[in-house]
């Protein structure tokens, strides 16, 4: 597929993200260099958490309308939200060895995103297991689901467990505790990571059309 403006307009948003991550924000006291990981870490699970809220939400939507479009969007949204998973469980070891002196621990938050992760896996292994349409799809919207029903706990792990992993910046009851510059690169990050989001959804979308119309089978609705 050619590059769209989108698209181009998504890259060029991650570019200056880095490029002001990286030269423009000064470095945090305690963590150093390594705090600079948060401007990928944290967007790309605010992108996951979207993405697969989507899923469940057009899963919701599909088994009421039974709507081939809907179901599209899911599959395409799942498999973005994929990427954005497999970037936070990147980034995350990666920011924590420094910080824990350990790449991985059985934490609450990162034993529950790693088990989100093999959950829309399996979404994505599933689709691929089943010819028929209809069958696929309402098997797939169920557990799109049921993934997305994670969510609201891995975001709520750090308040009800004991955890290594730091509580939220943003999203959290007070006012966001990053000091103004910080707090300025880490909201165009989220810009960035979700225009990003939006031009993957769309491309990946317009694939399954194509894929669709160039191989008909059997109606969603069967």
């Amino acid at each position: 597929m050619k590059p769209t403006p989108l698209s181009l307009a998504a890259v060029a948003a991650v570019l200056v993200t880095f490029v002001r991550a990286i030269f423009f924000t000064p470095l945090e006291a305690t963590q150093g260099p390594a705090q600079k990981i948060l401007y990928v870490h944290a967007p790309a699970a605010w992108v996951a958490f979207m993405a697969f809220g989507l899923v469940g939400l057009t899963s919701v939507l599909y088994l009421w309308l039974k709507e081939d479009r809907l179901d599209r969007v899911a599959e395409s949204s799942a498999e973005v939200g994929v990427v954005f998973t497999t970037v936070v469980l990147i980034t995350g070891p990666l920011w924590g060895k420094p910080i824990w002196g350990a790449y991985w621990t059985w934490d609450a938050r990162l034993t529950l995103t790693l088990f989100l992760w093999f959950v829309y896996v399996a979404y994505i292994v599933l689709r691929g297991a089943i010819d028929d349409r209809a069958m696929r799809a309402r098997y797939s919207a169920v557990l799109g689901i049921l993934g997305s029903l994670l969510i609201p706990f891995i975001h709520l792990s750090v308040y009800l467990f004991r955890t290594l992993h730091p509580q939220p910046i943003l999203m959290k009851p007070s006012a966001p505790s990053l000091p103004g510059e910080m707090l300025a690169t880490l909201l165009l990050a989220f810009a960035s990571f979700t225009l990003l989001y939006v031009a993957l959804l769309r491309a990946r979308y317009r694939y399954a059309v194509e894929r669709d119309d160039a191989h008909p089978a059997e109606a969603y609705d069967a």
